[in-house]
């Protein structure tokens, strides 16, 4: 049973929050923003050396960096967050205590000796292999070790999480079923159970191959269950990115989903399919069947479009319900307009819906499709769409929820809040034309790993056209104000732990508890046509990947003519 003494209650919100699962959430949450800033200096630095005016880098600095950025940012600095999220939503949004505060620290330190372990062997210059780490290159046995360590202490916070959920259901902390923030992240906790086990199932044997233990490791295995890893850590982040825009919605706005039964759907439909989009990243390759890849990357993957469809509905369409509610019904937009756009939960939280949506959901579908990805695999298209993704959806959510939640757990006012403001909109929209330029200069054929894109002073150097130095200059100016915004959230974060002034508990609260029950109960907003503006919205998202997909055919058809 638990210990009123082990609990505090939040001034601001009425939550209670464990406080062994506090320490371990601010424990976590601050050494991701630690290696958010490390990641983003070496990815800063990549950016500056792909741009070709500038070309920072020497070659083998270049692939230092992109090896540590890779690691860091699609790795660490995300997993490290989700941990605190994990923590967050099974303690304090169902009222319970934790399950084994002990083996959280164990595999807080884990996580921690690993992702250490693994940047000081990439920064030696004995590990520079880049995120997919593809043998035969060969890295040190400790960068394998690292990775391992890293992965195991993330694979005991999940089951913490799951033991969590036992001891509040026990317990009985909270009524019907969990709340659907906490079903999100349910549905991460499972898919991150799959992920951490296949990179367990590749990374293992290819340790022992560093070692010298096994002879050899085939390539195309390798990069067959690589890839449920790789890939599927981005289905985590989904999962756990669209809890948060949920969260914040019904903690800003008291929004509920206009069917919360069907938005469950829609994540478990993310279960059932989801992390088979892996296999468009073997699109290309010799030694997978016709059939394997057309079921995983156009059948299968239409179930889990479903659920995106579903959520890019329900989530603005619940604001936009519980905005109408509040009086604001003059026309289809007056809801979105008189939104709080100055404060950056709702901004971030936002534009991380939309961004992700038109730049990372779009481009992963068209990606999908075996004949399009041929002309784009292996292009800088590649990482166009992973900054559609990871970065102006993942980042920029997590970015809206620690401002969210610095003056819950901190108990401080958020430092220099004009400077909190701006880092969102910098940072979505830097990292969002960085997404856009580098796709566009996929297209145009730009390598994806190359240090030096024109080849210039090799035999088989290739001049592109202006357009192409035009984008990846104009990508370059993106990625400083996209580095900008990140450098102002932590500034924000790191300041308001060590300046911000103590919020006093006789302060207002920074939540309704209309908020407050929406985000940690079951039920729907209401019914009946209470929508029409997302409805809207969701109609042009439609038709821009209509138009989007048939142009890239359209493109397609242009290369391979037919004579």
């Amino acid at each position: 049973m638990s210990n009123d003494a082990e609990f505090r209650t939040c001034p601001d919100t009425g939550l209670r929050i464990h406080l062994p699962a506090e320490k371990l959430m601010k424990a976590n949450a601050v050494v991701a923003v630690v290696f958010l800033l490390i990641g983003g200096l070496f990815g800063l630095a990549v950016a500056l050396t792909r741009w070709p005016a500038v070309h920072l880098l020497p070659a083998e600095w270049f692939y230092i960096a992109l090896t540590a950025h890779g690691a860091d940012i699609l790795v660490v600095w995300i997993i490290f967050f989700e941990m605190a999220v994990l923590y967050f939503t099974s303690t304090v949004l169902l009222n319970s205590r934790m399950a084994t505060p002990k083996i959280g620290w164990v595999a807080f330190v884990l996580m921690v000796v690993g992702a250490l372990m693994a940047n000081v062997v990439i920064l030696d210059g004995s590990s520079t292999v880049m995120f997919t780490s593809y043998p035969p290159l060969k890295a040190s046995p400790f960068f394998y070790l690292g990775l391992i360590l890293f992965a195991v202490g993330a694979l005991l916070v999940c089951f913490i999480f799951l033991g969590t959920l036992v001891i509040a259901k026990q317990e009985k902390t909270y009524e019907g079923s969990i709340p659907l923030v906490v079903f999100g992240a349910l549905i991460a906790t499972i898919i991150a159970i799959f992920t951490i086990a296949s990179g367990a199932i590749i990374l293992i044997p290819t340790l022992l191959w560093s070692l010298g233990l096994v002879p050899d490791i085939d390539p195309q295995m390798y990069r067959l269950v690589w890839w449920a890893f790789g890939h599927s850590s981005q289905q985590i982040n989904m999962s756990a990115q669209i809890a948060i825009w949920y969260g914040i919605g019904a903690l800003l706005f008291g929004a509920k989903p206009l069917s919360e039964k069907v938005s469950r759907l829609a994540f478990f439909l993310y279960l059932l399919a989801l992390q088979l989009g892996s296999a468009h990243h073997l699109l290309s390759d010799p030694g997978g069947s016709m059939s394997f890849r057309v079921f995983n990357t156009s059948y299968a993957m239409y179930i889990a479009v479903l659920g995106s469809m579903i959520h890019a509905f329900t989530i603005p369409g619940s604001i936009e319900a519980a905005q109408r509610k509040k009086g604001l019904t003059n026309g289809l937009f007056e809801w979105l307009r008189k939104a709080p756009w100055s404060n950056p939960v709702f901004s971030g939280m936002f534009l991380s819906l939309a961004l992700f949506g038109f730049l990372g959901g779009i481009s992963g579908i068209t990606m999908s499709v075996q004949q399009i990805n041929m002309i784009i695999h292996n292009t800088i298209y590649v990482p166009g769409h992973f900054h559609g993704t990871v970065a102006v959806g993942t980042t920029l959510a997590f970015m809206a929820l620690t401002y969210w939640l610095l003056p819950v757990l901190w108990r401080r006012e958020v430092f220099m809040p004009k400077l909190a403001q701006w880092s969102t909109w910098l940072f979505g929209l830097g990292m969002g034309g960085v997404a856009v330029f580098h796709m566009a200069a996929g297209h145009l054929g730009v390598a994806r790993r190359h240090w030096d894109m024109a080849f210039a002073g090799n035999p088989l150097g290739f001049e592109y056209s202006a357009t192409v130095y035009l984008f990846m200059g104009v990508a370059g100016i993106a990625a400083v104000i996209g580095s900008l915004g990140a450098l102002a959230y932590i500034l924000c974060t790191v300041g308001t732990l060590l300046f911000g002034k103590k919020r006093p508990d006789t302060a207002p609260a920074a939540v309704s508890p209309e908020g407050v029950e929406a985000a940690t109960t079951y039920g729907n907003h209401g019914k009946g046509w209470e929508a029409p503006g997302s409805l809207v919205l969701v109609g042009v998202f439609m038709v821009f990947l209509v138009v989007y997909y048939f142009a890239n055919w359209k493109y397609l058809g242009s290369i391979w003519g037919i004579r």
